[in-house]
């Protein structure tokens, strides 16, 4: 990262540069390195190419991951605490799993930094205002597009995705669960179903469901955060989107999110 600023000093020496930076040295000094302008692909910030379509597109994959627990009869036997429990922990690979199921792809761009004299004149404007949302990084962004084309290269059929599904679902090594017996023997039996559906479609591939569930396991590696701030924050805003697929689930008509 040669041109980077994280890694070289800074030699411009114009005059205007000079005067501007005298101003900007206080506030530089408060901000985190991963707000300041950088070309690393692990600070460089980026923004949805196409806001409207992609998260439209996300909110009917979210309401469809709803729907899918919504109709899962033991899922509803378990207590309620045990409910929420599991849809904190594991929205986000069932969501990611519904966004490959939907072919839902996404393109991002670098977000547009501000120009040193704007900062200038905000700078007094920026101190009685909120903080700035924290932006996905490339990095974060590019790892998440790794996960979803491996799955897209696993071609899985729907009751596959549907099995696969209730494997992570119910998930018994969540600490605090009071029915963690009986999520396990749940567990059990989606893994056993996956593990059947997948002999008659693929005879010859022996490793198939051991290599799913290796991969499933990535999911979990993708934070909530970068997964909310990218296709939901400029839905929801500062909502919490936990409580609101909560609300999803356990209301009559439920909450339609659109942008």
């Amino acid at each position: 990262c040669e041109r980077c600023q994280c890694h070289s000093e800074d030699k411009r020496t114009a005059i205007l540069y000079t005067l501007l930076s005298q101003n900007l040295n206080h506030s530089r000094g408060n901000c985190s390195p991963a707000h300041q302008r950088c070309l690393c692909q692990q600070r460089r910030t980026v923004c949805l190419r196409t806001p409207h379509i992609t998260c439209q597109a996300a909110s009917n994959v979210l309401v469809k991951t709803v729907s899918f627990v919504k109709n899962l009869p033991s899922f509803h036997l378990l207590p309620r605490e045990d409910q929420l429990l599991l849809l904190d922990h594991c929205w986000v690979p069932l969501f990611l799993l519904g966004l490959v199921q939907e072919m839902v792809t996404f393109e991002v761009m670098e977000t547009p930094a501000p120009s040193m004299l704007k900062k200038i004149l905000l700078d007094g404007q920026s101190k009685r205002q909120e903080p700035e949302r924290a932006q996905p990084t490339l990095g974060a962004v590019q790892q998440l597009q790794r996960c979803l084309n491996t799955f897209w290269n696993l071609d899985l059929s729907p009751k596959e995705y549907a099995y696969l599904k209730g494997a992570i679902l119910f998930s018994p090594d969540i600490p605090g669960l009071r029915a963690s017996l009986y999520i396990e023997s749940l567990q059990r039996e989606a893994q056993s179903a996956l593990r059947e559906v997948m002999q008659p479609l693929h005879p010859k591939d022996q490793g198939r469901f051991a290599h799913i569930l290796l991969i499933a396991s990535t999911l979990k590696s993708i934070p909530p955060s970068l997964i909310t701030d990218l296709f939901f924050r400029p839905v929801i805003g500062n909502a919490d989107i936990v409580e609101l697929i909560a609300e999803m689930l356990y209301e009559i008509t439920g909450r339609q999110l659109a942008p």
